[in-house]
């Protein structure tokens, strides 16, 4: 199983957005998700995390800046490299321009209008909660198909993640 780390960057205000990178390659091709990937030997799951934004929408995050939000856990019976242990952020904080990268055509969205017609099924699950400000711990068991879910658990909590404020500095 694959250990990883997903982080969403969220502009607070009168009307909250969210950062969505579209998939340009590989895994989840086409689709819109946070940011992140895998953990790489040796580091840890907040440092993964600012590497991955760096890496593939330009942001620059201070590890100090991340909230953890959550522990998802995939498993694709039918496709086991796919299976994922996934360590949730959100960051509202960072520095530098979004840019398109080899891997991501970022894209702002009103957190109240996600594209989850082109998301991973899951992601109208759990992600509401954790843009709300929650903490989530789910597991999500796909079908032979890789797209749909054939097994599912979540637990949502109150978390408080700050409010207001400059989004980027």
């Amino acid at each position: 199983m694959k250990r990883a780390t997903l982080c969403f960057l969220i502009r607070r205000g009168r009307n909250d957005s969210v950062l969505l990178g579209r998939k340009k390659r590989g895994f989840g091709l086409g689709k819109y998700n946070g940011f992140g990937g895998k953990i790489e030997p040796g580091e840890e799951a907040p440092q993964a995390a600012v590497r991955e934004v760096a890496e593939e929408c330009g942001l620059l995050v201070d590890p100090s800046d991340l909230v953890r939000a959550g522990h998802l856990t995939f498993f694709f019976p039918a496709s086991p490299n796919y299976d994922h242990d996934v360590t949730l952020f959100v960051a509202t904080a960072w520095t530098g321009q979004v840019v398109e990268t080899e891997e991501m055509a970022p894209q702002w969205f009103p957190t109240r209008d996600l594209p989850f017609s082109r998301m991973w099924v899951d992601d109208a699950h759990w992600l509401p909660h954790v843009l709300a400000g929650g903490f989530v711990e789910a597991e999500f068991t796909f079908a032979d198909d890789n797209e749909t879910i054939a097994r599912s658990s979540l637990r949502a909590t109150s978390l408080v993640v700050p409010r207001g404020g400059s989004s980027s500095r």
